[in-house]
């Protein structure tokens, strides 16, 4: 039973499904229908309306005292799914252990032969039923069950006409005000939807029990949805005649159309929730008029539960750990343990990287580090590097003529400031930085463009821009006291900085590729690495750092 482990908390077949070797050992007209696997285990044929039955009423008589009588030509009800519905009933109404004297008053629409959903809530909690119903079998066997078990006080099978919900079967009782109403509605619009033809969806497995029941129990004009669309009407004119309406869905997507037009309808308080029993899933709505209930929480979203994922590995052996040993001490680091020289190589490479780590407390035996990866610094870092040097030699050149056209150019300029310096002698260092450096032309056709000279360059052009803030810096100065009240303070420039970088660092922190937990520790002579994922963008681009760790300290260990 894939779904017991989410069935209502208060089921009793929840943690205890029924022992069908018991069962049959006390009940003959059960053992019957129970035949041995293979394996040995004890199996029923839940196609057969006839073996369904027969679990059914064994159930009823074992786990509630009751005896009931169905036909195979009506609806036959599974226990732990109707047994489901009346405790989220009591969750609806506050029925508690405190208030249980107290009497409680619901209708069951459509009851059905059996009439379960009254005896059940009559036997458990005492709870009073009007039990409507428009089917003349379902109606006598109805009425013949509740006799059977001396429920007569409690519980009232009505006969009502066809398509009757609410609004007749309260004329009579125009005073009483109930607690709550039930429903099991038809699911079916017709016979087709019925046979599961555009009803089921062509992925899902076909429906592991019988489908039973009479024309009015599981057919209606407009299927289940119409059905509790003509409850909700009802409950407009009704409104606090009764504190709860609720009725059970077969189809998931009849639920947000129904809560939508209870939406519409501006009415107060809506809630639903899940029944999961078996292979079976079904749904159920409730809602209120009265502003005093308390609502149920309705289930929160199931999630597909995720298998717990491996994290990625690599193993450093003992031989590379001696390696990596000689070298951190090489380097004069203080690392001598396996744990702490692979910690120790691992922390570099991360900070060569520019990915985020910091220690974590863990375990003994073992280093842990979390990283978050800010950008991806690790892939195709030899090719970034040829690319950059590609690009420095494949800069454009100049023509020999061009260039010793320049050179020409630029040795006037020299002459004529040299003359312009013996005319009028400088008085500001400021002026010098006007002057382009020497080292900035290239002196012949044949000299490459290096990274040396566009460094100068960067520096020369740093250097103008400096010169040039002073100069202004200056006049500015020289123009008076009103002119220099409006400089900013060193302590709100600290301060804007201040704000600045730390606003950087957070936007730094909210963009980040992934991030993950490593945990260094010893596989007896061996270190192990495990890189377990915690969130980001894409899984895979953990496992690329891991395999350059990897490669980084194989090619460590090789030089």
């Amino acid at each position: 039973m894939a779904l017991n482990k989410s069935m209502h908390a208060r089921n009793r077949y929840k943690d205890k499904p029924p022992d069908f070797a018991y069962l049959a050992g006390k009940y003959p007209e059960f053992q019957q229908h129970v035949h041995t696997t293979l394996t040995g285990r004890l199996s029923l044929n839940f196609k057969d309306p006839e073996a369904v039955r027969a679990l059914t009423c064994t159930l009823l008589k074992e786990d509630f005292g009751l005896t009931i009588d169905i036909p195979v030509e009506r609806l036959i009800p599974t226990v732990p799914l109707r047994l489901n519905y009346i405790h989220w009933v009591e969750d609806l109404i506050g029925h508690q252990e405190a208030d249980k004297q107290a009497l409680r008053r619901g209708i069951d629409i459509g009851t059905g032969a059996s009439c379960i959903y009254p005896l059940l809530g009559a036997t458990l909690n005492g709870w009073y039923f009007l039990a409507t119903e428009v089917d003349d079998m379902c109606f006598n066997y109805a009425k013949k069950n509740v006799e059977r078990n001396n429920l007569s006080d409690l519980i009232k099978v009505v006969k009502v006409p066809q398509k009757t919900l609410l609004m007749d079967a309260l004329k009579e009782e125009s005073e009483i005000v109930y607690d709550f109403c039930m429903c099991n509605p038809p699911f079916f619009a017709n016979q087709l939807e019925a046979k599961g033809v555009n009803s089921r969806n062509p992925r899902r497995p076909p429906p592991s029990s019988v489908n039973t029941g009479g024309i009015t129990e599981i057919m209606a004009e407009g299927g289940e949805l119409e059905f509790v669309k003509r409850i909700i009407h009802d409950s407009l004119q009704l409104k606090k005649r009764l504190r709860w309406y609720s009725c059970m869905l077969g189809k998931k997507c009849s639920l947000a159309p129904l809560k939508e037009e209870l939406r519409i309808q501006g009415v107060p308080k809506v809630t639903h929730t899940e029944f999961c029993q078996g292979r079976t899933m079904r749904w159920a709505l409730a809602w209120s008029f009265y502003d005093d209930v308390q609502v149920p929480s309705p289930p929160s979203k199931r999630r597909k539960l995720e298998k717990p994922r491996k994290p990625i590995t690599f193993m450093v052996l003992a031989s590379t750990v001696k390696e990596l040993s000689i070298k951190a001490a090489a380097m004069g680091w203080d690392a001598v343990e396996a744990l702490a020289v692979v910690r120790a190589w691992v922390e570099k490479i991360l900070t060569d990287l520019k990915v985020q780590h910091k220690r974590v407390p863990c375990g003994k035996d073992e280093v842990s580090l979390f990283v978050t990866a800010i950008e991806n610094s690790w892939i195709h870092l030899r090719r970034k590097k040829r690319e950059g040097i590609r690009q420095l030699r494949e800069l454009p050149r100049a023509s020999e003529d061009t260039l010793q056209a320049m050179e020409v150019e630029k040795n006037s300029q020299k002459s004529v400031s040299n003359d312009s310096d013996r005319e009028n002698p400088k008085t500001e260092d400021s002026e010098m930085g006007l002057m382009v450096p020497d080292e900035d032309v290239p002196s012949t056709a044949g000299d490459d463009l290096t990274e040396e000279s566009a460094a100068k360059e960067e520096r020369s052009e740093h250097m103008k821009e400096e010169e040039t803030e002073a100069e202004q810096g200056e006049t500015s100065l020289g123009k008076g006291s009103s002119n220099a009240k409006k400089e900013p303070c060193p302590s709100e420039e600290a301060s804007s900085l201040t704000v600045q970088k730390e606003q950087s660092l957070k936007e730094t922190s909210r963009c980040f590729l992934f991030k993950c937990l490593m945990n260094v520790k010893k596989e007896g002579d061996d270190v192990l690495v495990e890189m377990h994922w915690v969130e980001g963008q894409n899984r895979d681009l953990m496992n690329q750092l891991c395999t350059y760790l990897r490669n980084q300290i194989l090619r460590l260990v090789g030089s």
